[in-house]
């Protein structure tokens, strides 16, 4: 299948203008020139036609917002400067197994101002001495040649690393986070609909533990002063069958005030003689 024909059938249903990322293989340029892709593709971001046979990107139309072209595999020696005048907002370009063989070919390169990321694997180029010095230094905007840093420093293994920590907000925004979720936990810790927390029941259990001795002491001095105050006696130990007693129900179990047991008066009287 020509290259033509692979684009028109990559578009499933859509019109060019629709389609964002161009995926092209299993086809061949039939003079060496990008054919099927036209100024149409406007909104074009990411571009894939390895190994289609291409020796040139000559005849690149203008596609203003690609930022990837992945370019591998082909025979192209030259003519880059097509790059800078079509794709002024490319940033990751793939190269590798071409036939670029001077480092002057790279020359064009230079106006790519947010170019990041060059790979030239399998090019002659790259067998230079000094070759990724002399890269760096003819291409000062790269950050990543063949998917290393000048420190040697291993590129992310997708271009979305980068896009995920934009997409994760402000700095400080992850301490927010935190100190909502402390928030949360120290709310939780009371229990929902009002419920008391274990910890809370446990010290609540031990504090009236506490009290409870406090009180029985506090009744037992209270029985104390009574008595010697003349308060309530113990059972009275006289069965009186007096029923205009006040205390006449059954004073063996129930106890009476001193006084108010006219027996206990007759016999109190007797001891006093």
């Amino acid at each position: 299948m020509d290259m033509k024909a692979r684009i028109a059938q990559e578009l499933k249903g859509r019109t060019p203008d629709e389609v964002v990322e161009l995926v092209v293989y299993n086809c061949r340029s039939s003079d060496g020139e990008v054919e099927g892709l036209t100024e149409d593709y406007a909104r074009l971001e990411v571009l894939s036609v390895v190994n289609v046979g291409l020796s040139s990107l000559v005849k690149l139309p203008p596609l203003p917002r690609l930022r990837k072209l992945e370019a591998s595999d082909n025979t192209i020696s030259g003519g880059l400067d097509a790059l800078a005048e079509r794709c002024p907002a490319l940033t990751h370009l793939n190269l590798s197994g071409n036939r670029i063989k001077e480092l002057s070919a790279l020359e064009a390169l230079q106006n790519l101002k947010g170019l990041r990321s060059l790979d030239l694997y399998s090019c002659e180029v790259s067998t230079a001495d000094d070759y990724r010095e002399n890269v760096f230094e003819l291409l000062p905007q790269l950050t990543y040649l063949d998917g290393y840093d000048q420190e040697d420093n291993e590129a992310p293994e997708s271009e979305g690393d980068d896009d995920d920590d934009d997409e994760a907000g402000p700095p400080g925004d992850e301490d927010d986070e935190e100190e909502d979720e402390e928030e949360e936990d120290e709310e939780g810790s009371e229990g929902d609909d009002g419920e008391v927390g274990l910890s809370y029941l446990m010290k609540e259990g031990i504090q009236d533990e506490d009290d409870d001795g406090d009180y029985v002491e506090e009744v037992e001095e209270e029985d104390e002063e009574e008595e010697e105050d003349g308060g309530l006696s113990k059972v009275c130990d006289i069965y009186c069958e007096n029923l205009s007693c006040p205390g006449s129900f059954n004073l063996k179990i129930l106890p009476v005030r001193r006084g108010s047991c006219s027996r206990w008066w007759g016999e109190e009287e007797e001891r006093r003689r």
